[in-house]
């Protein structure tokens, strides 16, 4: 499946969104958070990016990632293409009804978790996102431990 030559073993995740300026972001530096903590630094690989990036990440992201000890601050929203969806494993979508990522193919297991975007919400309704993504990350982080 994975089309990497140097370790026949790396996995490779995606999360994806629209503007990749808020759930996006968040899920990144949660997985990169698990996968440091898990110690799958050398097998793991963190993709992210967005269908059409924002200038930078939301302040309210930011904020809310800030304090729990993530500083977003200085990443950039990036464009993420089909190539990149395709060479991965499992791609985690946030719930933006403008994506079509059915042309990745059948080799990816690509996963809609349906979140609510956090730009323009009050902080409190950020940290209810924050927290759900953080749980879905460590699932995620959970199911491809178990399958290996």
């Amino acid at each position: 499946m994975s089309t990497n030559t140097e370790t026949e073993d790396l996995i490779r995740i995606a999360f994806m969104c629209v503007q990749n300026a808020g759930r996006s972001q968040m899920s990144t530096a949660f997985a990169e958070r698990e996968r440091e903590r898990r110690g799958l630094e050398d097998r793991i690989e963190i993709l992210t990016g967005g269908t059409h990036p924002a200038d930078h990440v939301h302040d309210e992201v930011v904020e809310v990632m800030a304090e729990e000890g993530f500083d977003l601050s200085d990443r950039t929203p990036r464009e993420i293409t089909l190539d990149e969806l395709r060479s991965c494993e499992y791609v985690a979508t946030m719930g933006c009804s403008t994506l079509d990522v059915g042309d990745v193919g059948e080799d990816v297991d690509v996963r809609d978790w349906a979140l609510e975007d956090p730009d323009g919400q009050d902080l409190d309704r950020v940290r209810e996102i924050r927290d759900e993504i953080e749980q879905r990350v460590i699932s995620l982080f959970d199911e491809i431990s178990t399958a290996e």
